[in-house]
């Protein structure tokens, strides 16, 4: 049997975390305004009813099983019982529209589906010979653990885990087919750079159905970690109290949000305090640059520990990706004593391809390649190989062989270059303006400039086939409204 790691599966990965730490906590859970705690022990109990489930309604390696809904305790149990089972699982966004829902159960072949509501059951009723079930009704099942077990030896690393399906803004979705040696390459790599360890408590709020939450909450149960499973977004302030994570992973828009909510609480303080804000925040800059920096310790008491208070107290790890982290958001976090570590990779790569190290971070860059070979192409474009590539798209093998080509590289549509071990992402190589003149022009490097500006959320550069360069810009109405003191009137 093929082995990564010492494990075979996803399913037993999450044995061998059991085996090793049965009573550490593996969930908190959401329950009304509490969090429960399940065990490591009840962990793998809970997944036992949803194997015996599935077992009894037929389903085998290499079936697949679609989970459409909001993140919640079951769905962990659903996919780790697929995962034991050698089944297929595959996430679908839940606000994705009915159309798109049904073609991807359809494409995939799902035999059924776990559903989060009546809503997400209606999206899936037309979807012939695929039985939709409440996921939230947790089933009563056994399995005896023979039988469990001779079903989990079955299953290869080598074996597909996951079809998860990339966004249709060029046409139908597309079904990345992941394996479980693709996720366990990923983690065991990732662990080294992040520090992770059982101590680990990780705050889920990024959607499962993505790759990049799916990638991140993995990697915890790798370490035998907990995840603490976040309510709504209405609930993020409280929910950080409670859970007081260690580790998440998050949009850049997200610590963005964040950090415009401090800086506009700050303004609302008396002079004296907005001065030892800044002089903190620029302390803590020079420090993350490497330079001398000596009020930036006493002032961290005074201020630093307030924000970090914001964020449950304990943050040490945030991990961004999905699209490029601001330099001086980056920064902003850095001053704050948190280890923000900015890491690329796509769907097709199972999320993680690269990550900065916690000791030697360039937040400028998307760090050091894990578990992955790395290679810029004549044209600039990012080049990826090895186990963590997805095996290609299913059903569509003349796609498969436009992203990866004969010697076993996919082409990863992103323009790039290294600075020493790391990895800068410059541009989408679509992405890329040709001017009247004929010059070449990338708009992510201006964009990215023109959104580092408080006053303005959204920017996009044009110009193929024009002069010069314009951007369409969105300002930030809320920003702007409390800077110049205006009424509501600004919205109309």
């Amino acid at each position: 049997m093929h082995t990564t790691h010492g494990l075979n599966s996803l399913g037993s990965m999450i044995f061998a975390s059991r085996d090793r730490f049965p009573q550490r906590p593996a969930l908190l859970v959401p329950v009304g305004k509490e969090f429960e705690t399940v065990t490591y022990t009840d962990f793998v109990k809970k997944i036992e009813a949803f194997a015996g489930f599935l077992v009894s309604k037929g389903l085998v390696k290499g079936d697949r099983m679609v989970i459409l809904g909001e993140n919640c305790a079951e769905w962990h149990y659903a996919h780790y019982a697929a995962q034991s089972l050698g089944i297929v699982l595959v996430p679908i966004y839940p606000t994705l529209p009915k159309d798109q829902a049904e073609y991807i159960a359809k494409d995939s072949g799902a035999k059924l589906a776990f559903v989060g509501s009546d809503e997400h059951a209606a999206k899936l009723i037309d979807v012939a010979g695929c039985t939709v079930v409440p996921l939230k009704e947790t089933p009563n099942n056994t399995l005896d653990e023979p039988t469990w077990q001779a079903l989990r030896n079955q299953v290869d690393s080598t074996d597909l885990c996951m079809f998860i399906y990339t966004s249709g803004t060029t046409g139908l979705p597309k079904g990345a087919m992941l394996t479980h040696e693709a996720f366990l390459t990923v983690v065991h790599a990732a662990k080294e750079f992040l520090d992770f360890d059982e101590s680990c408590v990780f705050m889920e709020f990024l959607p499962l159905s993505h790759v990049f939450e799916q990638i991140a909450s993995t990697l915890c149960f790798f370490c035998a970690g907990c995840v603490g499973i976040n309510k709504n977004l209405a609930s993020m302030a409280s929910d950080f109290s409670t859970i007081q994570p260690t580790a998440m992973a998050a949009v850049p828009r997200f610590l963005e949000a964040f950090m415009e909510k401090v800086l506009d609480g700050v303004k609302k303080q008396k002079p004296i305090q907005q001065k030892l804000f800044h002089l903190y925040i620029s302390q803590g800059v020079k420090k993350a640059q490497g330079g001398f920096a000596p009020l930036h310790a006493p002032l961290d008491r005074i201020v630093g520990t307030k924000i970090r208070a914001r964020l449950g107290g304990r943050l040490q790890t945030v991990i961004s990706g999905g699209a490029a982290l601001p330099k001086h958001v980056a920064e902003f976090y850095l001053a704050l004593r948190l280890d923000i570590l900015q890491g690329y990779g796509l769907t097709e790569t199972c999320g993680g391809s690269c990550v900065n190290h916690r000791t030697r971070n360039k937040y400028w860059t998307v760090g050091e390649p894990i578990g992955v070979e790395l290679m810029i192409a004549s044209d600039g474009e990012v080049l990826l190989r090895g186990p963590s590539v997805m095996k290609g798209y299913h059903n569509l093998p003349e796609e498969t062989a436009k992203a990866i080509d004969a010697d076993g590289w996919f082409h990863t549509g992103d323009i790039g270059e290294m600075e020493g071990a790391s990895l800068k992402i410059t541009d989408r190589k679509k992405d890329i303006l040709v001017l009247g003149n004929g010059k070449n022009v990338a708009p992510q490097p201006i964009e990215n400039r023109i959104k580092e500006s408080n006053y303005i959320s959204e920017a996009v550069v044009l110009g193929d086939g024009m002069d010069y360069c314009v951007a369409l810009i969105m300002p930030a109405i809320d920003i702007i409204r409390t800077e110049l003191k205006l009424s509501e009137q600004l919205h109309h």
